[in-house]
């Protein structure tokens, strides 16, 4: 295992010192690469438990570069995507990713969405040195150069959420009296530990803490466990049946705390829509991505170009569906990789150029956000915006606030 990492660290590093100018340079090419043609791939949950957001989003990451090859590709060359199916289960990530790396030759796996795939696919692609790049998971375990310099998050990770609403916390309200409800799994509990650590020795202002199963059919108790432990500031990190089943029921006991909600589940149409819109008036969030459902940008042009690319290439795909929005950053800044690779389309290269970011910013990004990564440090955002809920639309607060 210590060869095989020193092996990748002395390949990324000469690949650094060897990345030239495409002007100047000869081209390079690794396995997926060619002179026309850029092979990537995906697998996705096309079906099984978590096929509502797999298959929305993963229409819209085939629609994206049907758009980009009739607009002639990256750097002139065409990309030849296959997504295939996981079923959201981790052997069948791993069968699927054995079947893009040795059958289909892919130069990178791309974008493949949630926890349980990721983890199930990043040894097997980390020992091939195939980059598992700009994954949709926010984990905290994805940011692991050392031992896993072949993966590169593009998801705000949970414990970076959990430090920034601390933060927010501390300068609004500093003697609250918090309770938590998170899902009982790294989902919710990176949540919290970024919570915690973000409250530094202020952490005993949380009195109380709930936690759920995803299988779980309801959350009433948990919320009423909560309210009767006296908190005034309640935060949560819940799934979106969870978080819709949770703002409704505050609203039923006629309770009106401070509210806190994860910003996966922000969406106006998909979750505080069935949730009330007069039962999450006043609901806070963090947020690093315009919600094209929002009234507050009806006439963004970001929002315009982003509805309009899914009426034409996906049209199937609901554009308030929060995969599909987060999906449609992906595959940018994916792009953005492969154009700063020019002629030098090897995998160190791709890798390299996927790790010096510096303050970019991708299209549906709110203002003051972009994208930062290091090679010691692969988190990408370092910064979250504060939003409160009007009854209608969101409204921003403050400055961006820093995790750090």
């Amino acid at each position: 295992m210590t060869v095989a990492c020193n092996h990748v660290w002395y390949a990324l590093a000469l690949s650094a010192l060897l990345t030239v100018s495409p002007a100047y340079g000869q081209k390079a090419y690794s396995p997926g690469a060619s002179d026309t043609e850029i092979k990537l791939g995906q697998s996705t949950p096309l079906s099984g438990p978590a096929s509502a957001f797999g298959a929305g989003a993963g229409r819209a990451v085939v629609g994206y570069f049907e758009m980009l090859n009739e607009q002639g590709g990256i750097n002139g060359r065409k990309i030849s995507f296959t997504q295939l199916d996981n079923a959201y289960s981790a052997p069948k990530a791993v069968e699927q990713s054995r079947k893009l790396v040795d059958d289909v030759g892919i130069l990178a796996e791309v974008g493949t969405i949630g926890t349980v795939p990721n983890v199930a696919i990043q040894k097997y692609l980390n020992s091939k040195q195939v980059p598992q790049l700009f994954i949709t998971a926010g984990g905290r375990r994805f940011n692991d150069p050392k031992t896993f310099p072949w993966t590169v998050p593009l998801y705000p990770d949970f414990e970076t959420e959990g430090r920034v609403v601390a933060k927010y916390i501390l300068k609004t309200k500093p003697d609250a009296k918090i309770g938590v409800l998170y899902q009982n799994d790294d989902y919710g509990k990176d949540y919290l530990k970024g919570l915690r650590a973000g409250l530094g020795e202020k952490a005993s202002l949380i009195v109380a803490e709930a936690s759920y199963e995803l299988a779980d059919p309801t959350i009433d108790s948990q919320i009423v466990q909560l309210k009767t432990a006296g908190i005034d500031t309640l935060i949560e990190q819940s799934s979106s049946k969870a978080a819709a089943q949770s703002i409704r029921k505050v609203h039923e006991l006629d309770w009106n705390p401070l509210h806190i909600i994860g910003g996966s589940t922000a969406s106006v149409e998909t979750i505080l829509k069935p949730a009330g819109l007069d039962a999450s008036k006043g609901l806070v969030t963090t947020q690093f991505l315009k919600q094209p459902g929002d009234p507050a940008w009806v006439d963004d042009e970001e929002v315009k170009a982003y509805k309009e690319f899914l009426k034409k290439y996906a049209p199937s795909a609901n554009p308030d569906d929060y995969s599909v929005l987060v999906a449609y950053m992906n595959v940018h800044a994916v792009t953005l990789a492969l154009r700063k690779c020019g002629d030098q389309l090897t995998r160190d290269n791709l890798i390299h150029q996927a790790t010096s970011l510096h303050g970019e910013r991708l299209p549906m990004m709110l203002p003051g956000i972009s994208i930062s990564t290091k090679p010691d440090d692969y988190t990408p955002f370092k910064a979250l915006r504060i939003a409160t809920f009007n009854g209608t639309s969101w409204t921003l607060t403050g400055d961006p606030l820093s995790a750090e």
